[in-house]
């Protein structure tokens, strides 16, 4: 061995011959852009790691329909209640309940033979009175010559024209009473004052009743027209006042469009409504005030007493509106994922009332025109995520079937 040259273990030799491998290796892994296998082929890892693709919907003002639903009571234009004025028994019955009935159709008649022998009476006194006024007016016929002639006193025929003016009167009375009781005979037959649908008829044949009889024979009601009750709390009413223009409730109701019926069978009426009137006064027992809208009713399909919902529009000229897939709950509360400018995205809490046809919502608050909202997999994403987004039109989404078209009329959207 020479002098000066260093001898180098095999041990050590080997141990630098490993590192360089590793290093080697290390090297060729990170120039080779980091490839990794999938289902036996080579898959380049940086594609793995590329953003997901969302569909996004740019927020944009756009006028809306909803529509506010308040339960309501069916009653006809006029409920007559048929009560009898004289006391008898319920000798007939000319109609059934439930009957459509003209006016001026006979009802029911009551046997009251009183009433009969009363005008036979009064009849009688009018023959009687008139035979008075004849004897009366002969009497002043024959006096009144002799009168003339100096032969007896005018005094004589003052007295019997006095005496025909006592008749006279006699005899008006006397007709006054057969009038009267022939008024009081034709209560015995009661007929329909209105045209309209018979109710319930609680007396049958037989059945004695009176003036005083607490329950009516029953009830006609007119249904040409059929008035819908409901009643509106007091924040409802505000809003009613505040929203819609005019100087008094009545100028507000009159400038507000036509309500709908929807019927018990979730059915909508085929006729729409307006609201007439309405009580300004608020009840401090219900904190509410009571409205009542009109219906047409050719068909004579509503009937007195029927129940239903009165649908009342209410036109938005600028809402925020988003899918409800859109949205997840939490707590009660209602999130969306709003994209930023880095297209990383981040839950924000909105209030939203939903729309009619169940498919989106009215956002209130905690979104603003311009904001891109994560529209598909919102239960798959993080605060923090980046995304790819894909724009959707708003058009796209208004073309969406709606889950019940049948029965639920949709809000109407147009883009501002």
């Amino acid at each position: 061995m020479k002098t000066g040259q260093q001898h180098t273990p095999p041990f050590r030799k080997r141990v630098l011959s490993l590192l360089a491998a590793l290093f080697a290796t290390g090297f060729l892994l990170t120039g080779c852009g980091s490839h990794e296998k999938k289902n036996g082929e080579q898959v380049d890892s940086t594609a793995l790691k590329q953003p997901k693709a969302y569909s996004i919907l740019i927020i944009a003002p756009r006028r809306t329909v909803l529509f506010a639903d308040f339960p309501t009571i069916i009653q006809g234009e006029q409920n007559v209640e048929i009560r009898p004025k004289v006391d008898g028994y319920v000798e007939a019955i000319y109609v059934d309940e439930g009957a459509t009935v003209r006016k001026g159709q006979r009802i029911f008649r009551i046997n009251a033979p009183q009433y009969a022998q009363d005008l036979l009476t009064a009849q009688a006194g009018v023959r009687t009175a008139q035979a008075d006024v004849s004897s009366a007016l002969l009497a002043v016929n024959k006096v009144r010559p002799l009168v003339e002639k100096d032969i007896i006193s005018k005094y004589e025929l003052e007295t019997a024209q006095y005496t025909l003016a006592s008749k006279q009167a006699a005899l008006a009375q006397a007709q006054a009473a057969v009038a009267n009781a022939r008024t009081n005979l034709g209560y015995t037959l009661l007929t329909s004052p209105v045209d309209g649908v018979v109710g319930s008829i609680p007396y049958k044949i037989g059945s004695l009743v009176s003036s005083t009889t607490t329950n009516p024979l029953t009830t006609i009601s007119g249904i040409n027209e059929v008035y819908a009750y409901f009643s509106i709390n007091e924040k409802q009413l505000l809003d009613f006042t505040r929203d819609v223009p005019g100087n008094s409730l009545q100028q507000k109701l009159a400038r507000l469009p036509d309500v709908m019926l929807i019927l018990a069978d979730g059915t909508q009426y085929n006729q729409k409504g307006r609201i007439k009137t309405a009580i300004g006064q608020i009840d401090t027992q219900t904190g509410s005030s009571n409205f009542r809208a009109t219906f047409s009713n050719p068909q004579g399909l509503l009937r007195s007493g029927n129940s239903g919902t009165v649908r009342i529009p209410r036109p938005i000229g600028s809402a925020l509106i988003v899918p409800q897939s859109a949205t997840y709950e939490l707590q009660n509360k209602q999130f969306l994922y709003i994209v930023g400018p880095d297209n990383i995205v981040k839950n924000t809490a909105i209030t939203a009332v939903p729309t009619p046809d169940g498919q989106d919502f009215v956002v209130q608050s905690g979104l603003k025109a311009g904001d891109r909202v994560v529209l598909d997999g919102v239960t798959s994403l993080k605060d923090g995520i980046k995304i790819s987004p894909r724009p959707v039109s708003a058009k796209s989404l208004s073309a969406r079937p709606s889950p019940d078209s049948t029965t639920t009329p949709t809000d109407t959207t147009t883009d501002l």
